[in-house]
């Protein structure tokens, strides 16, 4: 099998791929497991629980970790640029869009609709997740009061995680089960890359080792130039909260959406909070990681900030230095800790601790659902005690209630009648365009 062949494959891959990455995942286990057959079962969730664990997109980092088992580095660009490239576009598109009619009622109550809808999209995705044992369940459990309650950093979650598994994994196995000690996949021995192949040769993890050399000089240059000779611009300040998100945010793009809030919105004061979920919103609906929300973060803060630059192509610069600065890290991960996993392959206390972290992933994406709940249902109205403490008072006004309405329709549909998320999503979108002649848009 070819490049060719693969460039095709991973293109059909890339404009199907919708409703975040357990929509995404399926569809590559779909074309690659079940009708391509180029990887066993096993090996699939082997990179898939080696890409959980990894800060960004698991979706595009599997697409990545699995070109690279194809066809080495070659192939592992050519499967994770085409993984994105559409999602750059369309995003790229909805922005324009935005910024240049977002006030105008139709295009506001489009993205109205689909703020409410993310909310119920972000349930679905909760109830998707594999737990598998009760030591899983509990672990996600933990994982979300920590985070909730406790305030207590992801990274650390992660690798208390990672810790429980390890541990489990060799005194108690049987709490940790992955999908990967079940038994193979029908007509997984007919896959091109099975179990039982073979490791990776010493001059394959050499040339990985240096694809990620590579990798990391592409991502710091343009951040190191923009310190050195724009430091005080608004593509400097992009440039390092991007890529510092890169390297911190664990759990996939709602991890990120909740470092990205306080930092864009509270911090920097480039977007409005409710301007996060319309992101969001744009990025449930377009082909390609749900990540791709930090481009239109990218594009507005560059718009409003445009410095000596038009704003329209201000914003364009800002949002492709975003997507730049967020996925170049994502191929220097692949590249230096695929051929790593691929020798601990089999390793079953290995495979426990992934399976921990990927358990404790559940609970942080549990306690953004919630988060994103209560701010779509109450908006924040700063008011004064009598003793002279500042206090936020949740207060739900029309269009707090509508977009309530909202999510619980789309729950229904999803939940109740079984209809995809597309479907969801487009039947929301038509709600919001009546709440906003109605009611007003946010």
């Amino acid at each position: 099998m070819g490049l060719r062949e693969a460039f095709g494959v991973w293109a059909k891959v890339a404009v199907n791929s919708f409703g975040g990455p357990a929509g995404q995942i399926a569809v590559m286990h779909r074309f690659l497991v079940e009708e391509r057959r180029w990887i066993s079962e096993q090996r699939f969730l082997h990179a898939l629980n080696f890409c959980m664990l990894l800060p960004g997109p698991e979706a595009q980092q599997l697409a990545t970790y699995i070109g690279w088992l194809m066809h080495g580095n070659v192939g592992a660009v050519m499967a994770g640029v085409l993984f994105v490239l559409p999602g750059v576009i369309a995003i790229l598109a909805l922005s324009v869009v935005y910024a240049l009619y977002g006030g105008v009622g139709v295009v506001s109550g489009l993205f109205f609709g689909l703020q409410a809808a993310v909310v119920a999209e972000a349930v679905l995705r909760i109830g998707r997740r594999a737990l598998k044992t009760r030591a899983q369940v509990a672990l996600a459990v933990v994982a979300f009061v920590a985070v909730f309650f406790l305030e207590v950093p992801f990274p650390v979650i992660v690798i208390a995680a990672g810790g429980i598994g390890y541990i489990g994994g060799r005194v108690r196995p049987e709490l940790f089960r992955t999908p990967c000690h079940a038994g193979a996949a029908a007509g997984s021995d007919l896959a091109l890359i099975d179990e039982d192949g073979a490791a990776v040769s010493r001059s394959s993890a050499r040339s990985a080792r240096a694809a990620a050399g590579v990798a990391l000089v592409l991502w710091l240059t343009p951040v190191a130039v923009l310190l050195l000779f724009a430091s005080g611009s608004v593509y400097a300040q992009q440039a390092t909260l991007f890529s510092q998100s890169a390297v911190v945010t664990f759990g996939g793009a709602y991890a990120v959406l909740a470092y990205i809030a306080q930092q864009a919105v509270a911090g920097h004061g480039w977007l409005r909070p409710g301007e996060m979920l319309t992101g969001l919103g744009m990025a449930e609906t377009t082909p390609g990681p749900l990540i791709m929300v930090v481009q239109f973060v990218g594009f507005l803060a560059a718009y409003r900030n445009p410095g000596m630059l038009s704003p329209l192509a201000a914003g364009i610069v800002g949002s492709l230095l975003t997507t730049w600065v967020t996925f170049t890290p994502c191929f220097m991960f692949i590249f230096a800790g695929a051929p790593f996993i691929e020798r601990l392959r089999g390793n079953r206390s290995l495979s426990t601790a992934l399976s921990a972290i990927t358990a404790a992933v559940v609970g942080v994406v549990l306690n953004l659902a919630v988060w994103f709940s209560v701010n779509t249902a109450f908006e924040q109205v700063d008011t004064v005690h009598r003793y002279g403490t500042r206090l936020l008072v949740p207060q739900m006004s029309s269009v707090n209630a509508a977009a309530v309405g909202i999510a619980a329709v789309a729950l229904l549909a999803i939940f109740r009648f079984k209809l995809s998320v597309m479907k969801t999503l487009a039947a929301c979108a038509a709600l919001g365009l009546l709440a906003a002649v109605t009611v007003g848009t946010p």
